[in-house]
């Protein structure tokens, strides 16, 4: 769910990008468990995955960020 949350989700995955490690651990505060070997993984991972998937996508499959707010397609 996360991954694809990254890969879908343009607010969301600038925040990751912003602030990896922070981002999921307020999840992970949130009731998302996540372990620390996953955190550590999923912060590791490079940067241009989640931004180069995202474009890959079907753009009707994501969930776009337009003057700051998140927008449902």
């Amino acid at each position: 769910m996360l991954i694809g949350r990254l890969i879908t989700d343009e607010r969301f995955r600038a925040e990751f990008l912003g602030n990896p490690e922070q981002t999921l651990l307020d999840l992970a505060d949130h009731g998302l468990e996540l372990s620390r070997t996953e955190i550590a993984a999923l912060v590791n991972t490079d940067p241009a995955v989640w931004t180069r998937a995202a474009d890959a996508l079907d753009p009707r499959l994501q969930k776009v960020s337009l003057t700051g707010e998140a927008r449902m397609s």
